[in-house]
């Protein structure tokens, strides 16, 4: 088609959905007004503003401090995007109107990733939604779970401690470590050996580090939470989606490929195992989703279904942990005596004559304010995953309309200067008052911070999270101490990825 015919195309299309536009702007009459916001056009709303400030998540922050807000309504589109930066607004969109706002967009992206929305977290709100949600809760991640997986998690602790000390080729000097592929290597490897029974895909390395296929799918599995959510035009003006004008569609369909590479003929194996009588026990997550039955004895799930759960699962329990872990490190490099301080913490309740366990997790009330106080100044992403309003309401006397996506701003939270008192400097013991040494949970509540989600979709890998980045951290600093790379007199914040000089810290390695 030449392109004077698709211009007339698109031009043919806008005409009715403007006029549309117009019509329900006038026949409107909400009954309290949008949250405050840029001026908008009629149909496209501040699309041309989006598209020229890029990262969207800066402009959007730039706007709201501009104009003192907490909350404020950015049109994209069709669609009316809500973020918040206000912990008592950000509880009444989550606690108090709850019901409300647990659904979840639809859109290029999460459609993609879920296998056109077959998983529990980003699904919109459904029958096939509430059947994933049930599964995950139960037979998943439930406590049960947890307390079954506890030998395959400890596999792979060691196997970081044993992975580093590889690092020190010379105990007196010791080696220099990257420290974001050990904490991302260690969090992949965990959720392998909880799906698959197994730490690598293909053969790793000699020194115990991620082999090639190891690191493809970890850096597949990043690139589509780059991705996801990221203000795609197609997501705002779905009519756009065939052009892929910001090649996303693209980046995270070969993403998703890659993934599925690793991940779908270890499932399809797995399956074919199962129904030639060649596997008789449940040994892993994998085995229990294949497993599960409905009231007829039928399978409960399709293969479809187990290969979409697990890559959401595989996806939200790689980014939180390791990026928290970087950034404490980093933080603690800068300020030595918050080193000192969680060192001494390990050497009361753990000693130096044995390796951190899980039972020690919930009395290191030191070690999980770092990793809270990393969530809140170092965030992972800066929007948590968009809530779709059910219906029209009011939330802190502005009016929600229905579909909008509320977006919480973790950024924003953890950064509020209202609620923080110096909420640029890293100061774990801010936290410590909060901390109940009898459990292992980072969540905030009141939503001061953004850690895990709450609510109805709120995170329910909260406890599998939470081990996991404790004990990533406890083994981190108990195992060895940690020097700034030679050369360098502080680590510069704004470069990535981490590098710090390990040396082994216990007799006992």
């Amino acid at each position: 088609m030449e392109l004077s015919s698709i211009l007339w195309s698109l031009f043919s299309m806008l005409i009715p959905m403007l006029l549309s536009s117009l019509i329900r702007q006038k026949k409107s009459n909400p009954p309290s007004p949008l949250p405050p916001g840029p001026k908008s056009l009629p149909f496209v709303g501040c699309i041309f503003q989006m598209l020229r400030n890029r990262p969207t998540f800066e402009w959007m922050h730039k706007i709201m401090h501009e104009m003192n807000t907490e909350i404020a309504c950015f049109r994209l589109g069709g669609i009316h995007v809500i973020p918040v930066t206000s912990p008592e607004i950000a509880r009444e969109f989550l606690k108090k109107q709850d019901s409300i706002f647990s659904s979840r967009p639809v859109c290029m992206s999460a459609e993609l990733r879920s296998s056109k929305y077959l998983s529990a977290v980003l699904s919109p709100s459904g029958n096939q939604q509430k059947k994933m949600k049930k599964i995950v809760i139960s037979s998943v991640l439930s406590p049960a779970k947890h307390r079954w997986l506890h030998g395959k998690r400890i596999k792979e602790a060691d196997h970081l401690v044993n992975y580093i000390l590889n690092q020190c080729n010379n105990s007196l000097t010791g080696g220099e470590v990257n420290i974001r592929i050990a904490a991302r290597h260690y969090c992949r490897n965990v959720t392998r050996r909880m799906f698959f029974d197994k730490r690598f895909f293909g053969r790793g390395t000699e020194d115990g580090g991620p082999g090639t296929e190891e690191v493809e799918h970890v850096e597949a599995l990043f690139t589509i939470l780059d991705h996801l959510f990221a203000f795609s035009l197609s997501d705002y003006v779905p009519w756009m989606r065939s052009f892929d004008m910001d090649g996303h569609e693209k980046i995270l369909s070969m993403a998703v490929g890659s993934v599925r590479k690793h991940q779908d003929p270890e499932i399809d194996r797995r399956i074919e195992m199962w129904k030639n009588g060649l596997k008789k026990e449940e040994e892993d997550l994998l085995d229990v989703l294949i497993m599960l039955r409905d009231g007829t004895g039928r399978p409960l799930l399709t293969t479809e279904e187990i290969k979409a759960q697990i890559m959401e699962l595989m996806l939200a329990a790689v980014d939180n942990p390791s990026n928290a872990i970087e950034w404490v490190l980093a933080e603690m490099l800068n300020q030595p005596e918050l080193l000192q301080k969680a060192t001494q913490e390990l050497d009361t309740v753990v000693g130096r004559d044995r390796l951190v366990q899980e039972f020690d997790l919930p009395r290191l009330k030191y070690i999980k304010a770092c990793i809270k106080e990393a969530f809140r100044l170092h965030p992972i992403s800066p929007f948590n995953v968009p809530h779709v309003s059910t219906q029209d309401t009011i939330v802190g006397g502005y009016f929600i309309p229905k579909g909008s996506h509320v977006l919480l701003s973790r950024l924003g939270l953890g950064r509020n200067p209202r609620i923080w008192e110096d909420p640029l400097k890293f100061k774990p013991e801010r936290h410590l008052e909060d901390l109940d040494e009898l459990k292992v949970d980072l969540n905030n509540q009141e939503l001061h911070l953004l850690s895990f989600g709450i609510g109805r979709r709120g995170c329910p890998g909260v406890q599998l999270g939470s081990t996991m980045s404790i004990m990533l951290l406890a083994r981190l600093l108990h195992s060895f101490t940690w020097e700034i790379p030679r050369g360098l007199s502080r680590i510069d914040l704004t470069e990535s990825p981490l590098f710090a000089i390990a040396k082994p810290r216990l007799a006992i390695l």
